[in-house]
């Protein structure tokens, strides 16, 4: 997925040429790959993938590609996944323990490079941890009875946890489940009673359901979260600028008025 490549990308590059295999834009967890898929990865000496049950295509893809060279680092192995929530790299102290991990399996890959990738880690880690640092001064921007979200997909479980949000419900708990008619009223319902100022959805989903729960609710609808998927714009580009642009939109739907659009 893009966003892991953005992570990648940073840590091997200009030694390693990075490809996602789900472009920008797209659900990972409904990716259908394609045979130039399996083709790239015949060619490839590492695979990084999330792990954790996240990438459910991948591994027919792997065999076939038929490439017993093939090194794979799975970011999320021996981390603690709560709730079978693989969105681990959303909280960026975890998306550290994803930068070892792929340092260590590009110094594996390329051991000529060793150093680079070792050096690039660190440099990396202290860019994490300024932004650990500065989304917890933004979030604080918003006082605490604000901060409730309702989100589309799935993804927001560690981001919220580790900066003090509460998530009150979600739209779509499985990839492709829509939510039955009392499911949708349910969390119309859990809205309302929570005071919930916003709803967040992310572009590679339709906001149907979501412009419908907003209506409901009488409740600001914010289209344009970033997760799976960095986006095609500066502001969203790589991973460290979608963490900032997505906080900087939180925080501005929970601190506004509520109703309408943000």
């Amino acid at each position: 997925m893009s966003t892991l490549a953005s992570i990648t990308s940073a840590i091997v590059s200009p030694y390693l040429t990075v490809t996602s295999l789900v472009p920008v834009g797209a659900s990972v967890e409904d990716f259908q790959p394609r045979p130039q898929d399996v083709a790239t990865l015949h060619d490839a000496r590492l695979l990084v993938e999330n792990g954790a049950g996240l990438e459910t295509w991948l591994r027919d893809t792997i065999d076939g590609a038929k490439n017993p060279g093939l090194r794979i680092v799975d970011c999320t192995d021996g981390l603690s996944v709560e709730q079978q929530n693989p969105h681990l790299w959303m909280d960026p102290l975890y998306a550290k323990a994803y930068v070892a991990r792929i340092a260590a399996g590009a110094a594996l890959s390329d051991p000529r490079h060793a150093r680079d990738y070792a050096e690039a880690a660190r440099r990396y880690d202290r860019q994490l941890d300024e932004l650990d640092r500065w989304i917890r001064t933004r979030i604080a921007a918003i006082p605490p009875q604000q901060r409730t979200m309702i989100v589309f997909h799935n993804a927001w479980y560690y981001y919220a946890k580790r900066y003090g949000i509460q998530l009150i419900g979600v739209v779509e708990r499985n990839p492709g489940q829509e939510p039955s008619a009392y499911e949708l009223a349910n969390l119309v319902d859990l809205a309302r009673r929570h005071h919930v100022r916003a709803v967040f959805a992310e572009p590679q989903f339709s906001p149907k359901l979501m412009r419908q729960l907003a209506r409901s609710a009488n409740i600001r609808i914010v289209e344009d979260l970033y997760d799976d998927s960095v986006g095609d714009r500066p502001e969203v580009g790589d991973y460290l600028s979608m963490m900032r642009y997505d906080t900087e939109t939180i925080v501005k739907a929970l601190t506004a008025s509520t109703g309408g659009h943000a």
